[in-house]
């Protein structure tokens, strides 16, 4: 097999069901590497498929088999080097794929990521389908339709929830406590907020607290737009809440970035076949003001770049649980028989040269939210810690 087109993605584990909220921004062509594993050394492979075809007792279909070899060479992958973000998409999970993250699909008002027994829930966006059907953070979504996606891509699993809106879809939603629900929701055009910002009080202060959900295209600027009218306000710090947000383009993490950071590298990326690349800060950078950063397990990939980035510089207090730790990027390389690879290409490291890969960011000062409980505890510790941050420079 060889590659007949590129379409590179930074691919992050979460997902925005209802705006198509996806990792990207990198562009570079795959190199030699790849074409050897799928090419040259496929030779073997290749053989032993002439071979089963001429001779074996019942007649096979060789393009099943040649999808079976893939996915088995993608999964040794994923074994051999613990990578969970590599797969392979047949011709029929490629356009389903192209579908899901073209825009012209409507969802229900989710942002997920994959586990084991399909997608958990991180967050449920106000006035939308899911919200109004009940369905909560930290459930998990075992199958949709009726048929089960368990060990699906999340690309995937996401694409079977999305559709033309005002059609319906039926989902099997396990709770934390191990309770099952069949739901059925119609879909809808769904509008997810980028940034939602309010006025709080910390230490008897008023401060500012901001909720990034992505780093979709702009996000940058809404981010900025939204700092600065609370700060006018009279905002003297800032909580910047991250928890499940899954990434988005590695340009708006930069960009993000730059709000708060006047110069200097915010993250790199290396590969073997990628050439090694620097990403810095782009001036005009807001005065500092003391800050809180909120993380949870569910944040990663873009959202991981800048909190690291605000933490390392000393700009920020990083309050929560650790983070996913999605510390490497792929491709999406399709291939002549109407498959793709969705393949790993390299990592990012943090502006000390540091990789999340597994290890994620850990808080400064630990805090995690109960589940199905009223008060918010990570943000209720973040304002304690932004109030004495205040409080001290008096």
């Amino acid at each position: 097999m060889s590659t007949a087109a590129t379409r590179a993605l930074i691919a992050g584990l979460v997902i925005g069901l209802a705006a198509g909220l996806l990792i990207g921004g990198q562009t570079d062509r795959l190199g030699d590497g790849v074409a050897d594993l799928i090419g040259v050394r496929g030779s073997a492979s290749d053989d032993a498929i002439d071979v089963i075809e001429e001779n074996y007792f019942e007649e096979v279909d060789t393009s099943e088999l040649e999808d079976a070899s893939i996915r088995g060479m993608v999964r040794e992958l994923r074994e051999r080097y613990d990578d969970r973000f590599s797969h392979y998409f047949d011709a029929g999970q490629l356009r389903q794929f192209n579908q899901a993250t073209s825009g012209s699909f409507s969802g229900i008002g989710l942002s997920v990521r994959e586990v084991k027994r399909g997608l958990r829930v991180t967050r449920v966006f106000d006035d939308t389908p899911a919200k109004r059907a009940g369905i909560r953070e930290g459930d998990e979504i075992l199958a949709v339709d009726g048929r089960s996606i368990a060990g699906k891509p999340a690309d995937l699993a996401t694409g079977m929830i999305k559709g033309p809106p005002g059609t319906t879809v039926e989902l099997k939603v396990r709770t934390p406590s191990g309770d099952t629900r069949e739901i059925e929701l119609e879909r809808a055009e769904v509008r997810v907020p980028v940034v939602e910002g309010k006025l709080r009080r910390a230490g008897g202060r008023k401060v500012a607290y901001l909720q990034l959900s992505g780093f979709s295209e702009g996000a940058h600027g809404e981010l900025r737009s939204e700092v600065e009218r609370l700060y006018g306000a009279s905002a003297e710090g800032l909580v910047l809440d991250l928890r499940g947000n899954g990434g988005g383009l590695l340009n708006e993490a930069v960009l993000t970035s730059s709000v708060f950071i006047e110069d200097g590298v915010i993250v790199s990326t290396a590969g073997r076949a990628q050439p090694d690349q620097d990403y810095e800060a782009v001036g005009d950078a807001l005065e500092p003001r003391p800050m809180v950063v909120l993380i949870n397990r569910d944040t990663a990939s873009a959202a991981e770049i800048l909190a690291s980035a605000l933490g390392e510089r000393g700009l920020a207090t990083i309050v929560g649980t650790r983070s996913f730790g999605k510390g490497s990027f792929q491709e999406v390389i399709e291939l002549e028989d109407g498959g793709a690879l969705d393949l790993t290409v390299g990592e990012y490291l943090t502006s000390e040269g540091k990789s999340l890969a597994r290890k994620g960011i850990r808080p400064d000062v630990p805090a995690k939210d109960r589940l199905r409980t009223p008060p918010d505890e990570a943000l209720r510790r973040g304002l304690e810690v932004l109030g004495r941050e205040l409080g001290g420079q008096r």
